[in-house]
């Protein structure tokens, strides 16, 4: 009796252990996929703002051609997640890391939406008349927020706190080029009417760079919370001085 009891616990143990094993290979897949997207996602943007920059109507093209790829990656990520959630019940850093999967699913699909976007701009301002300085000024802000965004990335593929809070710190850098840029181009078409239709798409571009240093910064605050299990508290460093200009979301969709 005592010997099947003995074999029966040495059975349940084996089990368990390769349950956990299997459900850990589940979610470094799942971590996989997320990397995976990231990376399309990344570039996504930097094809974007590259298109704005050179004027290159077929990468822009590309770039909007290339967004339903990470629309189905998004579905595929939560499906997983949520399978997962459903069959292994995850506890503690498995569950956030799961859950943390399924948001980022999310950002990485609405940075693609805002990197479409501004590729859509880049098809209009490459009919304009080039204004130059203003170019020069969105590539400077484009280069910052795909750094913003590969630094957010990095840090979620190593699970690296202090990478993600330098991150989560500078966030008010992208807010100053935004800013910035937001007077520039209304001094321009204060002096030259004929180039409010020009500086009003490159207005959105800004815009769309400013949500996507945001969506850097959420990606910071999920590593935060997966790593320690607490979120992080206070406000985020903004810029103090002109008030932020929200675009209107639906236009954003266009």
């Amino acid at each position: 009796m005592r010997a099947r009891i003995a074999s029966e616990s040495i059975v349940d143990m084996s089990t368990n252990e390769h349950t956990l094993k299997f459900f850990g290979e589940e979610l470094n897949q799942l971590k996989a996929e997320v990397a995976r997207m990231g990376g399309l996602a990344e570039a996504q943007v930097a094809d974007a703002i590259s298109a704005v920059s050179d004027r290159d109507v077929s990468l822009a093209e590309s770039v909007v051609g290339r967004d339903r790829r990470l629309d189905l990656l998004q579905h595929d990520i939560e499906r997983k997640s949520i399978r997962l959630i459903a069959l292994r019940q995850p506890v503690a850093q498995d569950l956030r890391r799961t859950v943390g999967a399924m948001k980022m699913a999310s950002i990485l699909e609405r940075t693609g939406d805002y990197a479409k976007n501004i590729a859509k701009r880049a098809l209009v301002i490459s009919e304009a008349e080039p204004i130059t300085p203003l170019t020069r000024a969105i590539e400077r802000m484009g280069k910052l927020v795909a750094a913003r965004l590969k630094d957010a990335l990095d840090s979620y593929t190593s699970a690296e706190l202090d990478q993600a809070m330098n991150v989560w710190q500078n966030d008010e850098e992208v807010d100053e080029h935004y800013n910035s840029l937001f007077r520039e181009l209304l001094t321009y078409m204060i002096s030259d009417p004929r180039m409010i239709n020009s500086c009003a798409h490159m207005l959105f571009v800004a815009k769309n760079l400013e949500r996507i240093g945001d969506y850097a910064t959420n990606i910071a605050e999920i590593v935060h919370y997966e790593v320690t299990g607490e979120e992080i508290m206070g406000d985020r460093p903004k810029w103090s001085g002109v008030a932020r200009e929200d675009a209107d979301d639906s236009d954003l969709e266009a």
